[in-house]
């Protein structure tokens, strides 16, 4: 069994080496180097048709059209992991300027669409951040989009107060302005790190 909210649980085991990653991704020689970790050959987002929390149609294919979206799969009962990981991402905008903040997206992918529904996921983005973007849909869409990124996601075993966790992936994933997925970054990483990366990047594209 694998505990619960485990970071780099995979879809396909064939890739576990690739979310293991450990080396940074680097830019020219002097520059500062990325904390995130590169996946080699970029994934491909799929064109996975999902409902945002207004009920509109989504997917990710279309509405990653900034050079940075940041995207997260978790759940809004979810205990630990990802209210912490939520709020390092929401600190992190904080630490941008106006101009930077413009061209990043964050999009939180739920796990558990049994539960989070459209207002419950958008009363839960809320408190992080109003801007963030959050998509649910039925369940088998939502393990066909975490099969593109590497994200295995399970009902965990029933909780004493009748509920139940659900065991996913934790990492935050970088899509491209190409739908690509080229790396992620660990579930530790801090609100200052990930402006810095984001900054980065940002300048490397312009």
């Amino acid at each position: 069994m694998a505990d619960r909210n485990s970071t780099g649980i995979l879809a396909a085991s064939g890739m576990a080496l690739a979310l293991l990653l450990t080396g940074c991704s680097g830019g020219d020689e002097g520059s500062k180097p990325l904390s995130s970790s590169d996946v080699g050959t970029p994934w491909v987002v799929p064109d996975t048709d999902l409902k945002d929390t207004s009920g509109a149609d989504y997917r990710l294919t279309d509405g990653t059209t900034k050079p940075v979206t940041l995207v997260f799969f978790g759940y809004t009962n979810c205990p630990d992991i990802c209210q912490m990981v939520m709020a390092n991402i929401a600190s992190a905008m904080t630490r941008l300027d106006d101009d930077e903040r413009k061209q990043v997206e964050v999009v939180f992918v739920t796990t558990d669409p049994a539960r989070d529904t459209e207002k419950v996921l958008g009363d839960y983005l809320e408190r992080f951040d109003p801007t963030f973007i959050g998509a649910t849909a039925k369940m088998d869409r939502i393990l066909e989009l975490g099969k593109a990124f590497k994200v295995a996601i399970e009902k965990g075993e029933k909780l004493p107060s009748g509920g139940y966790d659900v065991t996913h992936g934790t990492q935050v994933f970088l899509v491209d302005e190409n739908d690509e997925i080229p790396m992620f970054w660990g579930q530790d990483t801090s609100s200052a790190v990930f402006a810095r990366d984001i900054s980065t990047l940002l300048k490397a594209d312009s």
